[in-house]
């Protein structure tokens, strides 16, 4: 299970300075999901659009993601159309589909779409580890700092022992039908892995008390801010607020 799939990188935002990424992509977030109408969305999925390039990601793993967000964003099509009040409507099967309902569903997935690209290539550009070193740096709580950084890293963990349990169960002989043995094998599957992760967290909390851990983590290297960095990120926010006031 690869998390920092678009990380590894040479391109100008894999280089960018954390702090900086993270300060853009708030603003970015917060002044697309308030904006209104269609063009104003339009024009921050154009900047997303624009910065997959500058980032010279991979299209195949970028649209295997963002399949998975339209997959949910794909009820929204299903039950705001024919929920959303307005006049005119269009009738279809004996429902009533609003042509606000329309426009509504099509703005949010145009800001989930550009949240989501640029999550991927301002946040998704650096390792976990400089994202939470930039949030230390710019005040962030250094519990919440800390719980964001240990989730992270032992999500795979508790992925790499349900593949062993998976493993193990399909060595037997399972083959998984809609039946009473299923559900109760899914059941020991999911109460071997509780078990499991508070084992292994019990493990790793013992041997960071053994390495003198205080409840953060101690900061040994920094960022060096360039000038390129700067003028982005600059750039970048004054875009923003000219697509936000327009």
């Amino acid at each position: 299970m690869h998390l920092e799939e678009f990380s590894e990188g040479s391109s100008f935002l894999h280089k960018a300075d954390p702090r900086l990424k993270v300060i853009v992509f708030s603003i970015f977030s917060i002044l697309c999901a308030t904006a209104s109408g269609l063009k104003t969305p339009s024009l921050f999925l154009l900047y997303s659009v624009f910065s997959v390039f500058i980032a010279r990601l991979r299209i195949k793993p970028l649209f295997s993601r963002l399949s998975m967000t339209n997959f949910f964003i794909l009820f929204i099509w299903i039950f705001v159309p024919v929920s959303y009040p307005g006049n005119p409507y269009i009738s279809f099967a004996g429902l009533k589909i609003s042509h606000e309902g329309l426009l509504y569903a099509l703005s949010i997935t145009l800001k989930a779409n550009a949240i989501i690209i640029a999550t991927i290539t301002l946040l998704g550009t650096s390792s976990i580890n400089a994202l939470a070193h930039a949030m230390l740096h710019l005040k962030a709580p250094k519990k919440l700092v800390t719980v964001f950084f240990l989730f992270y890293r032992y999500i795979t963990v508790i992925h790499d022992e349900y593949l062993k349990i998976k493993r193990a169960v399909i060595a037997r002989g399972f083959v998984p039908r809609t039946n009473l043995h299923t559900y109760r094998t899914y059941a020991y599957i999911v109460g071997g892995m509780l078990i499991k992760s508070y084992e292994r967290a019990e493990e790793i909390y013992k041997a960071m008390l053994c390495r003198g851990f205080q409840g953060y983590f101690p900061l040994f290297k920094h960022f060096h801010m360039r000038k390129t960095d700067i003028i982005f990120s600059i750039v970048s926010i004054s875009v923003f607020i000219l697509f936000w006031s327009d």
